[in-house]
């Protein structure tokens, strides 16, 4: 009898460990704070929703350009998890301490688009637009700090482009300022995640093209643990809670590339 209660016991520790929360939580949860990459926006509000229901927990989520949170971060910024738009700063947040050794991995996978609402450009090529004088402003997220940004840099200059297009960039803070550009027609095309493409509150794109993977470095998203949370339990959960099934779904249906389990 008490060998059965012991397995039983194991059993439900590992399920919760997983993250494969079955009901919520009805007592009183803690309050995560949680640095976001600005792509990532619409993903975790559906994420947060979904993770409090089951646990109880409530997220506080900042969002802004990766650079400027591993900025924040290194300056002491209490946060409690980071999920970057890039594998380098929680790589390096890791080495330095400030990140929980052993608990950074990939969460999804982006894809960059380059996306235009100008009537003009209606039924056309926007990578043949880019060679083009006539496009005007292009948007990109600045490429310091957003890693949005760096791939469209790194794209325009193994295609050779750079050099005709760089008088002609305007910068976004980060990729959602990027997009606001662009949307409001403040720039006649950008370059964007393809995840923000799918909101439906954009005005119809008159033209739209997705940048090839190998023309770019990898847009490869990591999460992390920080060393404040290190000890705070519901941390751990919202992580484990990343790798369900339940939370990949949603990051999916987000427009995101899934990593490999």
């Amino acid at each position: 009898m008490f060998t059965h209660i012991v397995r039983s016991l194991r059993l439900a520790v590992t399920w919760w460990s997983l993250g494969l929360f079955l009901v919520p939580v009805t007592s009183a949860g803690a309050e995560l704070r949680v640095a976001a990459a600005s792509n990532f926006g619409a993903a975790l509000a559906e994420l947060a929703a979904d993770f409090e229901s089951r646990t109880g927990h409530r997220l506080r989520v900042s969002l802004a350009s990766t650079g400027k949170l591993y900025a924040q971060v290194v300056n002491g910024a209490p946060f409690d998890v980071l999920l970057a738009a890039d594998a380098e700063r929680p790589e390096l947040l890791e080495r330095s301490g400030t990140g929980v050794p052993g608990t950074r991995f990939t969460y999804a996978v982006g894809a960059l688009v380059l996306w235009s609402r100008d009537p003009s450009l209606a039924g056309g090529d926007c990578r043949e637009a880019l060679s083009a004088t006539a496009i005007g402003h292009i948007a990109l997220a600045n490429p310091e700090t957003a890693p949005y940004g760096a791939a469209a840099r790194d794209y325009l200059r193994r295609a050779g482009l750079w050099t005709d297009v760089e008088a002609r960039l305007v910068y976004g803070e980060n990729i959602a300022q990027t997009l606001q550009f662009v949307a409001s027609g403040n720039a006649r095309a950008g370059f964007i995640a393809a995840a923000q493409a799918l909101d439906p509150r954009l005005p119809g794109a008159t033209c739209r093209w997705e940048v090839p993977a190998e023309l770019h470095e990898p847009l490869e998203q990591q999460a992390l643990l920080l060393q404040h949370a290190e000890d705070e339990p519901a941390a751990a959960e919202f992580l484990a809670y990343l790798r369900a099934d339940a939370a990949r779904d949603i990051i999916a249906r987000h427009g995101y590339l899934l990593p490999a389990r």
